[in-house]
């Protein structure tokens, strides 16, 4: 008879011990150790992988000599965050909030697939075949070509797919997926990892590329240990306000490719849409005139997109003022606030400072410090910012105005939009073409007032 022994494991990070805790000694998480049985296993496990020889030893110029070709979705702005595309035999890892879009977008890439005579095996865990086929149907797409399957026993899938022999295995989703040689319940550290490093050995083995989609936690953070993000090929973060209808994915780490580039989608009635162009997409409804207002153009991946910068300063009716930040970091914005008293001597003492970037964008590159500070200046002094001024800089503790990356890019794309002035910090610039109106500034208060004036 098999001795069935216990063991507590994180549901954070994956930390087992052989008592129960509160506290996680290695994440430091209240109250996440759960209790799972463990039981050794008894004679050869049932394997999926595909009969091969030994692995031999080879110089790098005869493996060069194999050409690799990617599979290419059809979704241009998927392909580009992959870097091309797919390449057989990789692990993609798609995370994001629950009703971002993941789903949507994957059952969309895999009709394009089958469509374009590549056959794609949609595997859903959490969904019937019928309620898979009207989310389909309510995307306009036939899928005459696509294969769904229904299923939460990861050996029935793998050995479908063997069966089937699929070029993409799509897993929704991973945290569904139950491995029956694990005593734990579907969902756990441990089921998770082993689901996964099942699917890896499976792709590898095959050929066969596999996208599993992956729930987050409160924190943002994709679900189970943090093992997880190591061992797959890809890892993309699908991320926006859901009260907004864009959604950015973004490459958080990729063997294949750059982890600078990211896809900006619409979600629409008919599911989600590519925005070739994000450039001027946020200034759509602009107010001209209006106090507190800045445009600052932001790199999303390789790609400036135009931001406008809001900041409401209001005298506060209380004793401490309030600093409040959406979409920039709070910090920031108090560094900033502190920056414009010591070094131009204004007064944010009895102020309220409030700072929002519309359209749901979460600005984390610190080239929109500048655009950050001539807001609060401007809504301080009640004084509009002039219509077509760009302002791009970093902001230094001196009071200096720093330089930041493709500053040519920025000043070109936003001079396609019709900007006429741009305040950029002081250095050389390598435009191919002479750009009028560009303003270089080498502290806060050059740059300020050349924004006004």
């Amino acid at each position: 008879m098999v001795k069935t022994k216990t063991k507590f494991v994180c549901q954070n990070c994956g930390y087992t011990t052989a008592k129960w805790m509160g506290r996680c000694p290695e994440c430091g998480t209240w109250d996440s150790l759960a209790e799972e049985l463990e039981t050794p296993a008894c004679g050869p496990q049932q394997s999926f992988l595909m009969p091969k020889e030994a692995p031999k030893p080879k110089t790098l110029d005869k493996v060069m000599l194999t050409e690799v070709e990617r599979l290419k979705t059809g979704i241009n702005e998927f392909d580009r965050v992959l870097g091309g595309g797919l390449v057989p035999g990789s692990l993609v890892l798609l995370g994001g909030d629950p009703g971002i879009g993941k789903s949507t977008m994957l059952l969309d890439a895999g009709i394009r697939f089958s469509a374009g005579g590549i056959k794609v095996l949609y595997v859903s865990g959490e969904e019937s075949e019928a309620q898979t086929a009207m989310r389909a149907r309510r995307l306009g797409k036939p899928g005459a070509a696509l294969l769904v399957m229904t299923a939460t026993d990861l050996d029935a899938v793998l050995l479908q797919a063997k069966e089937v022999q699929p070029q993409i295995l799509v897993i929704d989703s991973i945290q569904t997926m139950y491995n029956p040689e694990l005593q734990t319940a579907a969902g756990s550290v441990g089921q998770v990892r082993e689901c996964t490093a099942k699917l890896l050995r499976f792709a590898k083995a095959t050929s066969i590329a596999v996208i599993i989609i992956g729930h987050v936690t409160k924190d943002g953070n994709i679900a189970g240990p943090r093992l997880l993000e190591h061992m797959v090929d890809v890892v993309l973060q699908f991320e926006g306000d859901r009260s907004y209808s864009f959604r950015v994915l973004r490459a958080l780490k990729n063997r294949f490719g750059s982890t600078s580039e990211s896809g900006i989608f619409s979600m629409e009635t008919g599911g989600l849409k590519e925005v070739a162009n994000p450039a001027g997409l946020f200034l759509e409804n602009r107010a001209e005139n209006a106090p507190g207002s800045v445009v600052c153009a932001c790199m999303e991946g390789n790609r400036p997109i135009m931001v406008e910068v809001q900041a409401l300063v209001a005298k506060t009716p209380y004793g401490m003022p309030r600093r409040t930040a959406v979409g920039f970091d709070y910090n920031r914005v108090n560094m900033l606030l502190a920056i414009l008293e010591r070094r131009l001597g204004m007064d944010f003492g009895n102020f309220d400072a409030y700072l929002n970037v519309v359209g749901g964008m979460k600005i984390t590159e610190p080239s929109a410090d500048l655009a950050a500070a001539a807001a609060l200046v401007s809504s301080y002094r009640n004084k509009p910012v002039p219509h077509g001024v760009l302002a791009v800089g970093e902001v230094g503790l001196t009071g200096e105005i720093r330089r930041v990356a493709g500053t040519e890019r920025r000043i070109r794309d936003a001079a396609n939009l019709g900007f006429t002035k741009f305040v950029v910090p002081k250095g050389k610039l390598n435009m191919e073409q002479k750009t009028a109106g560009i303003v270089q500034a080498a502290t806060l208060e050059e740059a300020l007032n050349a924004i006004f004036n």
